[in-house]
């Protein structure tokens, strides 16, 4: 089961959103959690401040028909998720709205529709400072075209880690992708990317005459060692079910979000926090090169060591 119990889905009130609701849904119930649906629009202008009302009561009544058709195509009762439901506004930008109201109400999960929308590759402005600022995991929901018991989940991990939390960060990823699969179709692909970078360097530095057999050795030895701690990870994290390992090379902006494509995979589970180079550690050119091209409902984690910069007030 998964390890949340107080969600929020984050809505700007644009829209059915009847995809991202069926995904928090799905994920509510599963968890025995409690379910909060915020309505986040921008200030009105005081020329406007007479019709604030009408508005609000307006984004709850559209909220609330949405949240409607979504149980009836879940095959879900009120009483199994209940709801609570809120409006805010104001000057700051929406992402932060949001944080601020994850680290005032304790909410251990944002759950809302990926920007753009379907057909459409990356994140908008709004997903990227979530994923950056976020103090608690961030899912990104993406349409799923087939239903949940054949919903395919993969995790991208990093073999090595530089310290504790990102150690306890690849458990958590592991232990939570095998979870949300085995809430799904059972099947678990866990993605472990090897950059090529220094190896290509070498072959294209023509000052330095590298033989080919020691390029290829170097880099099998650190292929071996990605394997045998990527072993010991998995044992460690104490997951079992049915898993695929894939031991992948290349730039990792561009192998992952081909890997998810040729899977056909629904969700993938990764780690965001600034490491450049490594698989699930994302900074700079690397998190954007990913985030461009992902095309399937994302779920981020970051290590409990992290301190959001937004505060709560």
């Amino acid at each position: 089961m998964c390890d949340f119990f107080n969600l929020l889905y984050a809505s700007t009130g644009i829209g059915e959103e009847i995809e991202g609701l069926k995904q928090a849904f799905g994920l509510a119930r599963e968890s025995r959690a409690k379910m909060t649906v915020v309505l986040v629009y921008p200030e009105l202008p005081k020329s406007m401040e007479a019709y604030r009302e009408t508005f609000e009561a307006s984004l709850l009544s559209q909220a609330e028909t949405a949240l409607q058709a979504t149980r009836a195509a879940l095959d879900m009762k009120e009483s199994e998720v209940p709801v609570k439901m809120d409006v805010e506004s104001g000057d700051l930008p929406t992402a932060i709205t949001i944080i601020r109201r994850v680290l005032r109400d304790g909410h251990d999960l944002v759950i809302k529709e990926a920007e753009p929308k379907e057909g459409s590759t990356g994140f908008g402005p709004t997903d990227m400072t979530l994923l950056r600022k976020c103090p608690c995991p961030v899912w990104l929901a993406r349409p799923i075209g087939r239903s949940r018991q054949e919903v395919h989940v993969a995790v991208a991990i990093s073999p090595e880690s530089r310290d504790q939390a990102e150690y306890e960060l690849s458990l958590r990823l592991l232990r939570l992708s095998r979870s949300l699969a085995d809430s799904c179709s059972g099947a678990l692909d866990i993605v472990c990317c090897s950059d090529d970078q220094f190896e290509e360097y070498l072959r294209r530095n023509t000052r330095v005459a590298v033989p080919e057999e020691t390029i290829f050795g170097a880099m099998q030895r650190v292929q071996n060692q990605h394997h045998a701690l990527l072993g010991r990870l998995i044992q460690d994290s104490g997951i079992a079910g049915t898993y695929h390992l894939n031991y992948l090379r290349g730039q990792v902006g561009k192998v992952i979000p081909n890997f998810v494509e040729t899977r056909a995979v629904d969700i993938l589970v990764m780690g965001t926090v600034a490491r450049s180079g490594i698989l699930g550690f994302l900074i700079g050119n690397t998190a954007e090169s990913i985030m461009t091209e992902l095309r399937c409902s994302l779920l981020a984690l970051k290590p409990s060591s992290f301190v959001s910069p937004v505060k709560a007030d």
